[in-house]
């Protein structure tokens, strides 16, 4: 009994083992599932067709007769193709790419009596194809061109500038010789001499100053910065130029809040409002100085209560050397930068600098610099939201 289990279990086993090697057989025998193709994708023309409209720059392309035959929706707005015809002047000058075979650019900035339009500095290059064809890629070059007439009225500015202190250096220095036995005279002339060479030392700075923050050159690193001790140096800076002009200065309670910044430039930044806004106050008036939270800015305003900012003008201070009155700003030793330097350092630091002005009451410069982050966890914004401050819109609050 015992063999003929054994018997059997042996047979089942090599039935069992039979009919898996089939099966591992046919599979081995069964060929291998193909993967499904991939869906068909756009044709390569249509794909062209979308690189050439979604173009940042304007194409069209021209027969030889003159036809645009293809041509994207910024090609209309550079006005390279106007009611499916060329431009004159780009078709112009793709006849001459044609005859010469050679690529060529054309000015297609808005003539005379096109001035309205923007944008207002076109450039086309057009370039032969071959068979008749030609293509005119136009750009709109306005921000070049703006840079550029930037600059050429940053280097006249600062020729004349430079040209004023030096003449007038020049001119003392020639009157101290004539008045040599009058010791008066000469102590006269000399302050004088004095403050121009001051004047044109602080020009130079302050040039200085503004290439490195709108430049290429790398700004420090910045780390957490004390608006109090921001303030309080600031402060420290401007106070002989306050007692000169009879200008009492008023500054809130501190509050402790913290920025991300190089103190160096803020201080820089906060000295320049405070100094504009002693230069046009009159004999006898008040600065006011103060600092909040508001969400995630800390903001720090400089309220004056001199002659104040007509509304023309308001969009326009920030620019390098624009005085809304030249004269003053003579007699007070004024380069015209402070304030286009407080912009550049505001922007730089991911904040900036905003203005509320009315002729005949004040202005309230204000900078606006992202909190430091700990700042929004820590401090209490009830707490914050009872510290003095200066309102942006309408009556500057006072302070003091």
């Amino acid at each position: 009994m015992t063999a003929l289990l054994c018997v059997l279990t042996a047979a089942a086993a090599l039935v069992l083992g039979v009919a898996v090697g089939l099966r591992i057989g046919r599979r081995r025998a069964e060929p291998a599932p193909v993967p499904a193709p991939p869906p068909p994708g756009p044709p390569m023309a249509d794909l062209l067709q979308r690189v050439f409209r979604s173009s940042e720059t304007g194409l069209a392309v021209l027969t030889r007769a003159g036809d645009v035959v293809l041509h994207n929706d910024r090609a209309v707005e550079l006005g390279l193709v106007r009611g499916d015809l060329p431009d004159a002047r780009a078709w112009a000058a793709c006849q001459r790419a044609q005859s010469s075979g050679q690529p060529g650019t054309v000015d297609l900035s808005p003539l005379d009596g096109q001035r309205g339009r923007r944008p207002a500095a076109v450039v086309a290059e057009v370039r032969p194809l071959g068979g008749g064809y030609t293509v005119a890629e136009a750009s709109d070059t306005s921000d070049a061109v703006r840079l550029e007439a930037t600059r050429r009225d940053f280097v006249a500015n600062v020729s004349h500038e430079l040209k004023t202190p030096v003449g007038a250096v020049g001119l003392l220095a020639e009157a101290v010789l004539d008045a040599a036995d009058d010791a008066v005279e000469v102590r006269r002339f000399s302050t004088k001499i004095l403050n121009e060479a001051n004047r044109l030392g602080a020009l130079v700075t302050e040039l200085i100053a503004l290439s490195r923050l709108t430049g290429a050159e790398r700004l420090p690193e910045l780390g957490i910065v004390d608006v109090d001790d921001v303030v309080r140096e600031a402060m420290a800076r401007s106070r002989l130029s306050a007692e000169g002009a009879r200008i009492d200065i008023t500054v809130d309670r501190p509050t402790g809040l913290e920025v991300a910044g190089d103190r160096t430039l803020l201080v820089t930044a906060l000295s320049n409002l405070v100094e504009n806004a002693i230069a046009y106050s009159p004999s006898e008036a008040s600065v006011s100085v103060s600092r909040r939270r508001v969400g995630d800015w800390v903001e720090i305003s400089v309220t004056d209560r001199g002659i104040g900012i007509a509304p023309e003008h308001q969009t326009r201070v920030f620019e390098r050397f624009f005085r809304v009155d030249p004269a003053r700003s003579r007699a007070t030793g004024g380069t015209g930068l402070g304030l286009a330097i407080v912009k550049h350092v505001l922007a730089n630091h991911g904040g900036e600098v905003r203005l509320w002005s009315s002729p005949g009451t004040g202005s309230t410069f204000t900078m606006r610099l992202p909190a430091h982050v700990a700042e929004l966890d820590e401090i209490d914004d009830d707490d914050i939201d009872g510290a003095e401050g200066i309102a942006l819109q309408g009556e500057p609050r006072r302070t003091g």
